[in-house]
């Protein structure tokens, strides 16, 4: 069914196309023809997770000095535009371990919390769910209210997360949690490791959602949670906000990403439908005005997806890390709700029915505009980020 992505060579421009091939063609002939059967189900089948480890998948972006295929944001960007062409959650089942969760590991971790987590992490033995978002805080960190308290050699962790991708199958919960008021010296903001069969650590039922069937979230209670001192990530008490930040600015890359894939996808099925449904005896594709409407679906995707890969080598260049990332996230999430509602009213009335994919991308995208920061808050760092280079610069 697929061929395994060889983890051991560096990933050279050559590899990086075989390896994006696979994935092409895993997710096309494989994954699309059963997304019916995951939305039915709320469940990725097992043999289909079980082809994503083969395949390296959950370890694509784990350096491979720790097991994983160490791909970088470019390549990751690649990858995501393939894992949207199909429900979202596959992606998802993989993309904590890669993304959000993994990466605070990757970049702040210890050398020892490195070697005991990574590489299964990167294998996909251990799936790890990144805790952040709580009742009263989610696109600000700065909000958190969750609290981590010293006693003696440990710490003693209580609070509420909300939305918690994977938490239902997470075997490691990543923990954002306060441990002073913010001051001088920080946001008081430490990030700990936490084993999901931690005592106290209580996972909820699944999240019932409006879209992303097969993609779990649910809510996490830590009461009364003990880890020991070399569960604090780094070592650092302040290390927790810029590792939220730092994860999700590279993040929102991914996401913009995705969001291009779903809507190459509801494009491509806009453009099937109106070459063969007929109105009056002649596809409707033949009126101008759903000409219209695909020619601006087309001008979406095409901008969002120069966009992201120009978001994504200034992150590898180094060159902007903060703005870029916002800026890509904003216009392809916005965007890939704007395609999907085009698809909707390509498609008429059959748009609007189950198991019609327009109809589950346009529920399915929604979320994207919500999750690793609003558009609203990517607006306010677009805009108080260049307001305050330019205060800078006088």
């Amino acid at each position: 069914m697929t061929t395994v992505i060889p983890a051991g060579a560096e990933v050279g421009a050559e590899d990086f196309a075989e390896i994006l091939s696979q994935t092409r063609r895993f997710i096309r002939s494989v994954v699309v023809p059963r997304e019916q059967e995951i939305a039915d189900t709320n469940a990725i089948p097992d043999d289909i997770r079980d082809a994503a480890k083969e395949m390296g998948l959950f370890g694509y972006a784990i350096p491979q000095e720790w097991g994983g295929l160490g791909l970088n944001l470019m390549q990751d960007a690649e990858l995501a535009m393939e894992f949207g062409y199909t429900t979202l959650s596959l992606r998802s089942m993989f993309g904590t371990n890669n993304g959000i969760a993994g990466q605070v590991l990757v970049g702040f971790g210890t050398d020892e919390q490195k070697r005991r987590w990574l590489e299964p992490i990167a294998s996909g033995e251990v799936v790890a769910s990144f805790a952040l978002t709580e009742p009263g805080a989610g696109s600000n960190p700065a909000g958190l209210r969750t609290k981590a308290v010293r006693d003696g050699d440990d710490w003693v962790i209580n609070g509420d997360k909300c939305f918690i991708t994977n938490a239902p199958v997470a075997n490691l919960f990543v923990v954002f949690a306060r441990t002073r008021p913010r001051d001088a010296n920080g946001e008081g903001i430490a990030v700990f490791l936490v084993p999901a069969e931690t005592p106290g650590v209580n996972v909820g039922e699944k999240d019932r959602k409006m879209g992303q069937e097969g993609a779990w979230t649910a809510s996490v209670n830590l009461t009364d949670v003990r880890v020991p001192a070399d569960a604090l990530i780094g070592g650092n008490e302040d290390a927790g906000y810029k590792a939220a930040m730092t994860s999700l600015a590279r993040g929102r890359v991914h996401i913009a990403a995705l969001s291009v894939g779903q809507g190459q996808r509801a494009l491509d099925e806009s453009v099937a439908y109106a070459a063969t449904a007929t109105q009056g005896g002649k596809p409707i594709g033949d009126f101008q005005l759903v000409q219209a409407m695909i020619a601006d679906q087309q001008t979406g995707v095409m901008a969002g997806r120069a966009l992201v890969r120009d978001a994504a080598r200034a992150w590898v260049e180094g060159t902007d890390r903060r703005i870029a990332p916002s800026v890509a996230k904003l216009y392809c999430t916005e965007m890939v709700g704007k395609v999907a509602d085009l698809a909707v009213q390509i498609h008429g009335g059959t748009g609007y029915m189950r198991e019609v994919p327009v109809e589950r991308i346009y529920r399915d995208v929604r979320l994207l505009r919500l999750y690793e920061g609003t558009s609203e808050i990517q607006r306010l760092i677009i805009g108080g980020g260049l307001v305050k280079a330019a205060k800078q610069a006088l």
